[in-house]
C-alpha cells in the first residue's frame, strides 16, 4: 500500500527523505518562477538561449549599448553590455546581475546610483520593429507610384486589403468625413503594435515582451490621449465643464467625474494592451516549464517526457492564440482609439440626432 503512494523516484532510492524531496520540488518551481518574470521583465542584453558544456553553462546572447550616467561623479559610460561578461568585477564600475540581466552598481549592487539610458532588449525590439515597417511601407509606396492604377501585387497585394479594413471598418464609421486626418495614427499604431506583437513570439530573438512593458503601452496611451484632447471641440469640453441643462451644484459632482474619464480613457487602452500581452507570455513560459519541473521531480527521462506529453499540445493551442491575441491587441487599440477621437470632435448636432 505504501508503495502505492509514494512517488516513482523514492522507490527508486528509499533513503531520500520525503521533505527533501518536497524542498527539491519547491525550489524548482520557485525558480521557474523566478525565469518567467525575468524572461517578461526589461533587460540589458537580450538573451537567447543557454548551453552546457563539459558541465559549463555558458550564455548565448545579444549584447546591447549601455549607456549609464553616475549621479555623483557625473560620468557618462558608453559600453556594450559583453563587457560585463569579460570579468567578475565588471567593467567601469558596473557589472551584470545574473538573475535580472540588468546593469548594477558594482560596489552596492543596486541601480539607484546611476540613471540608465541604455539600449534595453524593449527597446531593441522596437527599434527593429520600426525598422521593418519602415521597409514594408516605403516598399508598398513605391508599388503604388510604379503602379499607379493597377492591381497590387506581392507585399502591397498583403497590406492594402488591411489598410482598406481599417479605414472601412474602423475610421470612416467612427470619424465620418474628418477620418483623412487621424488616419496616418491610427494605421501607424496598428502596425505598430502589431509588429512588436509578433516579434515577441519570434523564441530566436528572445521573444521579447515589448508590448506587454507598461512604459511601452503608457507612451502609446499617452499619444492617444493628447490626440484625443487637443482636436476636442467646443461640445466635448461644455460637456466635461459646463453640461447643459444640469443645474450648477450639479456639476460639482458631475465634472471630476467627467475628467476622471478623461484619464481612465488612455488608462484603459494602456491596461488592457499590457494585460493581455504580459499574460499570454507568462501563459506560455509556464505550460513550457511543465517538462522541466516534471523532469526535475522525475529524476529520470520519464518525468521530463511525461510533462512535453502534456505541454507540447497545450502550447501549440496557446501559440495559436497568442498569435490571433496580436492582432486582436493591436486592433482594439487602434478601435478605442478611433471611437474616443470621434467622441472629441463629434458635431453637437449629429451628437444630438445619435442621443
Amino acid at each position: 500500500m505504501l508503495a502505492l503512494l509514494m512517488p516513482s523516484a523514492l522507490l527508486a532510492n528509499p533513503e531520500v527523505p520525503v521533505n527533501a524531496e518536497k524542498s527539491e520540488t519547491k525550489d524548482v518551481s520557485s525558480e521557474v518562477v523566478e525565469h518567467i518574470m525575468n524572461h517578461v521583465a526589461d533587460a540589458n542584453e537580450n538573451h537567447i538561449a543557454t548551453i552546457h558544456e563539459a558541465g559549463v553553462e555558458k550564455h548565448i546572447s545579444l549584447p546591447l549599448p549601455c549607456i549609464l550616467y553616475n549621479k555623483s561623479t557625473g560620468k557618462l559610460s558608453v559600453f556594450m553590455s559583453s563587457k560585463l561578461h569579460d570579468s567578475h568585477e565588471g567593467y567601469d564600475g558596473y557589472k551584470m546581475d545574473n538573475h535580472t540581466n540588468r546593469v548594477v552598481d558594482a560596489e552596492t549592487g543596486k541601480r539607484d546610483t546611476f540613471y540608465d539610458f541604455s539600449i534595453t532588449k524593449n527597446v531593441f525590439n522596437m527599434l527593429l520593429g520600426f525598422f521593418i515597417l519602415t521597409i514594408i511601407f516605403f516598399t508598398i509606396k513605391a508599388a503604388y507610384v510604379k503602379r499607379a492604377g493597377q492591381a497590387p501585387t506581392g507585399i502591397q497585394s498583403f497590406f492594402e486589403p488591411i489598410i482598406q479594413f481599417l479605414i472601412d471598418e474602423v475610421a470612416i464609421p467612427n470619424l465620418g468625413a474628418k477620418y483623412e486626418k487621424f488616419l496616418p495614427y491610427l494605421i501607424c499604431v496598428f502596425f505598430f503594435i502589431l509588429i512588436n506583437n509578433l516579434l515577441g513570439l519570434v523564441p530566436f530573438i528572445g521573444g521579447i515582451n515589448s508590448s506587454g512593458n507598461i512604459s511601452f503601452t503608457l507612451v502609446l496611451a499617452m499619444c492617444s490621449l493628447l490626440l484625443i484632447n487637443l482636436n476636442g471641440n467646443k461640445h466635448y469640453w461644455q460637456h466635461i465643464f459646463a453640461m447643459p441643462g444640469v443645474p450648477k451644484w450639479v456639476l460639482v459632482i458631475l465634472t471630476p467625474i467627467e475628467l476622471l474619464g478623461v484619464v481612465l480613457k488612455p488608462a484603459v487602452l494602456m491596461l488592457r494592451l499590457f494585460g493581455n500581452i504580459t499574460g499570454g507570455h507568462i501563459a506560455v513560459l509556464a505550460i513550457v516549464s511543465l517538462i522541466f519541473i516534471m523532469g526535475k521531480m522525475g529524476t529520470t527521462i520519464g518525468g521530463a517526457t511525461a510533462g512535453g506529453a502534456i505541454a507540447i499540445p497545450i502550447l501549440l493551442f496557446v501559440n495559436a492564440m497568442e498569435l490571433f491575441v496580436a492582432f486582436l491587441q493591436a486592433y482594439v487599440f487602434t478601435l478605442l482609439t478611433a471611437i474616443f477621437i470621434g467622441a472629441a470632435i463629434e458635431d453637437h448636432h449629429h451628437a444630438e440626432e445619435n442621443h
